[in-house]
């Protein structure tokens, strides 16, 4: 048996009491459309969500944020690359489980995909109407939705690679000079590669891709991972890598610079929908309406991640989106697309 003091146990009454007020007020801040969703999530209890478009960080951050917004629905994040997610989503369907609640993926053509085989349920959330005006309605039939903006671009170890030297454009990493100095990710495991690989073809053909591979990359998968090849001084310069991603780490003492390519940044507008069998709807719908605040916003900001919601600035270091040009392939191009470069790739790289 546990002995408890009478001065502990009015501490802790007092405690308990204190945050039965603030998840109170924060109830009545809520606009009545979350209250309603709120209450029956609360009696699913969690949700789990598959998190392809965001680091495991950033990730688990949001999974708090929404939490303690909205008590009593936990989120179990499953943090992967956006291809692996979407296999994970496949394997549920065929095995016929139902387990993802939210699925998000930087791969815009999974999402047509699932909509023609009627596997997405049809949610608009209300606040969709606060994101960026250009984000807004990402479906017009309301199966999927904006929930995320990744920037991709190139970086530098400034002490292995000075600011004047460093490549200016996406076609300057082809140079031989930078023959085993190169790191970038996978298509076959990164929606975000996935979709770089796709952009560059369309602008260059796959001479590009047969060109690089000349240089001899060092490949990963995410494309995240040679940010940590950067930083541990393996390469000296990494191609589309993420900006939030990398500016996180610059913060944290490493030497990294961004590189704004000429051409322009690779702009990866990336939804999130809600599976037809998802075994907790009404969280689900909830957590859409999350990503769609400024609450999601805010959190995602504090680990240098873009914001999709106007009322919150860009995170320090960062170039203000409209003061940039960006590049990305139609979501026809990116269904169609990716598929192509991932076999490609692995003819062009062997892996």
């Amino acid at each position: 048996m546990i002995l408890i003091s009478k001065r502990d146990f009015l501490r802790a009454s007092a405690a308990a009491a204190a945050l039965g007020v603030a998840g109170r007020a924060r109830a009545q801040e809520m606009p009545a459309h979350e209250r309603t969703l709120h209450e029956a999530a609360r009696r699913e209890g969690e949700l789990t969500w598959y998190s392809g478009q965001y680091n495991a960080e950033t990730s688990e951050a949001v999974g708090r944020a929404f939490t303690e917004r909205y008590a009593g629905v936990r989120v179990n994040v499953v943090r992967s690359t956006s291809q692996v997610a979407f296999q994970r989503l496949s394997q549920d369907t065929r095995a016929g489980v139902a387990q993802c609640d939210v699925f998000s993926s930087t791969d815009f053509g999974h999402y047509s995909l699932l909509k023609r085989e009627n596997r997405l349920l049809q949610y608009r959330p209300v606040n969709d109407e606060q994101l960026l005006p250009q984000l807004r309605r990402a479906d017009p039939d309301g199966y999927y939705h904006t929930s995320f903006m990744g920037l991709y671009l190139m970086a530098h170890n400034t002490t292995k690679v000075s600011e004047a030297d460093a490549p200016k454009k996406w076609t300057d990493v082809l140079d031989p000079r930078w023959r085993d100095q190169l790191a970038v990710g996978h298509p076959g495991f990164s929606g975000a590669i996935g979709i770089w690989a796709v952009q560059m073809r369309k602008m260059y053909g796959w001479d590009y891709f047969t060109r690089l591979e000349r240089n001899r990359p060092q490949i990963g998968r995410s494309s995240m991972d040679p940010v940590t090849g950067l930083n541990a001084g393996e390469r000296s310069v990494g191609i589309a890598v993420p900006s939030g991603t990398t500016l996180l780490s610059a913060q944290r003492g490493n030497p990294l610079r961004l590189i704004y390519p000429e051409e322009g940044v690779l702009a990866t507008l990336s939804p999130s929908a809600i599976p037809r069998n998802a075994p907790h709807p009404n969280a689900a719908k909830l957590f859409m309406e999350f990503t769609a605040s400024r609450y999601l916003s805010d959190t995602i900001r504090q680990t240098f991640g873009d914001p999709i919601n106007p009322m919150v600035e860009p995170p320090p270091g960062s170039r203000a989106i409209n003061d940039l040009k960006l590049i990305y392939p139609t979501q026809e191009e990116a269904e169609r697309g990716v598929p192509e470069v991932r076999e490609l790739w692995r003819d062009t790289f062997g892996v």
